[in-house]
């Protein structure tokens, strides 16, 4: 509709009049009544004249109301309305009329008829008002200042009518500003520790004490000067550090550079010094925020330390992780660890152990460590295992046929029937819920253990009754061995149960290759004792011929990327143990530090990752919602195509090395 629309519809139709009197004076002629054609021409004409200038005269009229119209609201809306105000036909986004206080807003005061509302406020479409919506979804910046536009639509009773839409316009430039200097002024509390501070000033004098302490404490402060915050020292090896949000951004791009920086620190003996960040933010109080930076410090110890750690209402973000772990456990905790679970194991009614899914020898290993226990205690043990597929089918044969296992395996339907509000479940190899045997058995029990040893996930089970999570130890059943010691009898434990510990244990270092340390040939020798047979444990690790075979079919495909990583992207399903078998080979391959190796699964693609330990395979996958440790690594991501995953990895890869 033009801008004409208006007068147009309030002048008389005359159209079909002058049509009909053409039409009488066109018979006249026809039938030859010449003169009563000519009167009736020259009364057309007449009336065709009058018509005109009645019509001029009505149109300066309506033009005249409309005018004062306009300017009456114009002086209503200055008096009572302090917004800015527009007036627009919402057919074309041509401008009716806007008040002063627009036109100051966006210089438009001429020509009003004549402009459209995107012309004059870039970016402000109508559409969004026509459809039915009191306010446009975006702010609009005009000027330099935001401001948040609502709007109302008029249309009259007739489907002809102009339909029209009011617009207004709230200044919230001075709001804006203030929330967003609430939230860079919103405090982070941290926390600082020195993970290795023990093992630092072991065997050191005071003063060789005084002065490490003052290194480190130089470098932290040096650091924490450019954040204008309050950094104060707790106790030794703490610090407690609050600074304002508008500086998170700036240690963020810088990766938490102390981490660096403290390893300058360097004890007689070669150990360099380390930290690790528990940063609490977005809490509603200072107590929130640092029980953020509690969990968050938590889960830096948890994941091997030297690591920052910020934790929010909802997620973790790590910074960090790459460097080795180093062995902080302490034998004490253990002891502690087993008298809580034995008190709670003889507490129970009976009790289910499981691992991760697709088990393999480690997560069987530690179940029959904890069996064990429970035999000790008198309880009845199920292990919960899908006996068609994991990766420890030789060992479970044979331990099918001693007498105490017959009946211990079960599936994770049958657990979920037969537990009670007394039951414990004993989680062993893992720490995440959607990884185990049977997440409903997990979900079901209230009385939770988890003994493992990857790093810890974002998404770990919890609440946890009994927890030995050690992230230092090669294997869970170096772990559950440890517990043994503290809990048994060297005459309680089982053949079959030592020599399946030890298998789980050979697995997870490679044959004692990787992630050793003395704890790791402490437990190994125990079991030893305890009567398990290492030619046997060997066998178990044995592959036949045409497996072998297609270990190396998977070696073959396998490419470099950035010359010491070796990646073998299948596109035809394997087995899991084959995949992981394959890895393992690629690390005994001069110049490779890390190898990968994917392939489909139903509908998801699998992922199986080594290490020598220089290049954390963990933290890589990470992205790609996997778990693991330094050295042995896994994930499952949900992908039309191996291809889509592999662009993935690479891209997290690349990311790890700009680290």
């Amino acid at each position: 509709m033009n801008n004409k629309s208006l007068p147009r519809r309030l002048q008389p139709g005359m159209d079909r009049s002058f049509i009909v009197l053409i039409v009488f004076c066109a018979l006249a002629l026809v039938f030859q009544y010449y003169m009563l054609a000519i009167v009736e021409a020259v009364l057309t004409a007449l009336f065709f004249v009058y018509y005109l200038v009645l019509r001029a005269r009505r149109n300066k009229e309506i033009r005249s109301f409309i005018q004062s119209t306009f300017e009456t609201l114009d002086v209503t809306m200055k008096a009572e309305n302090p917004f800015p105000m527009v007036l627009v036909r919402l057919v074309d986004g041509g401008i009716i009329w806007g008040n002063d206080k627009f036109s100051t807003l966006t210089g438009f005061r001429e020509k009003m008829y004549e402009q459209r509302l995107s012309d004059v406020v870039e970016g402000l479409p109508t559409d969004w008002l026509a459809s039915g919506r009191s306010e446009y979804s975006q702010d609009v910046v005009v000027n330099g200042r935001r401001y948040r536009v609502h709007g109302s639509i008029a249309r009259g009773d007739d489907r002809h009518s102009m339909m029209m839409g009011m617009m207004y316009f709230t200044d919230l430039t001075e709001m804006y500003q203030v929330r967003d200097e609430y939230i860079r002024s919103r405090p982070v509390v941290s926390i600082i520790l020195v993970d290795n501070y023990e093992e630092l000033t072991m065997n050191l004098s005071e003063s060789a004490i005084s002065t490490m302490n003052a290194e480190i404490n130089d470098i932290i402060t040096k650091w924490a000067e450019g954040y204008h915050g309050l950094l104060r020292k707790l106790e030794r090896n703490r610090y407690l550090f609050v600074f304002e949000k508008r500086y998170l951004e700036e240690a963020q791009k810088g990766k938490f550079s102390v981490l660096e920086d403290i390893h300058q620190v360097v004890n007689p003996s070669g150990l360099a010094a380390s930290i690790s960040f528990g940063l609490g933010i977005s809490g509603e109080s200072f107590e929130e925020s640092y029980d953020f930076a509690a969990l968050a410090i938590e889960m830096a110890l948890s994941r091997g330390g030297d690591q920052a750690v910020i934790k929010d209402r909802l997620n973790f973000t790590f910074y960090g992780g790459r460097a080795k772990e180093a062995d902080r456990r302490s034998k004490v905790r253990s002891r502690v660890t087993a008298n809580s679970l034995m008190e709670l194991l003889g507490q129970s009614s009976q009790v289910f152990i499981m691992g991760h899914r697709n088990a393999d020898l480690d997560a069987v290993g530690a179940a029959m460590g904890i069996a064990c226990m429970c035999r000790k205690k008198g309880k009845k043990a199920y292990i919960v295992i899908d006996l068609e597929r994991n990766a420890a089918k030789r060992l479970i044969a044979q331990i099918q046929q001693v007498p105490e296992y017959r009946d211990v395996f079960i599936s994770g339907p049958d657990a979920l029937l037969m537990c009670d509000n007394r039951s414990t479940v004993v989680v062993v190899d893992t720490n995440r819920p959607d990884q185990v045997e049977s997440k409903a058995l997990l979900e079901a029990c209230s009385r939770v253990c988890v003994v493992d040893h990857h790093r810890r996930a974002v998404d770990y089970i919890d609440p946890v009754v009994v927890n030995l999570h050690e992230p230092y130890a090669s294997s869970a059943s170096e772990l559950v061995t440890e517990l043994l010691q503290y809990s048994v009898e060297k005459a309680d434990i089982l053949p079959i149960e030592a020599m399946s510990l030890l298998a789980g244990i050979f697995l997870d270092t490679k044959s004692f290759n990787v992630r050793t340390n003395e704890r790791t040939f402490e437990a190994a020798a125990v079991l030893k004792r305890m009567g398990a047979d290492t030619v046997e444990v060997k066998k178990l690790l044995q592959s036949d011929f045409q497996e072998t075979m297609s270990k190396y079919q998977i070696m073959k495909a396998s490419r470099l990327y950035h010359q010491d990583i070796a990646i073998a992207a299948l596109n035809t399903q394997t087995t899991r143990p084959l995949a992981a078998q394959a890895a393992d080979e690629l690390l005994n391959i001069s110049g490779i530090a890390a190898s990968f190796v994917l392939y489909p699964q139903d509908g998801q693609v699998i992922i199986s990752a080594r290490s020598l330990g220089d290049v954390n395979v963990q933290v890589i996958l990470e992205p790609l919602g996997g778990g693991g440790n330094a050295a042995t690594a896994g994930a499952q991501v949900k992908a039309e195509s191996v291809k889509e995953v592999m662009d993935q990895l690479l891209a997290s890869i690349d990311q790890y090395y700009e680290k």
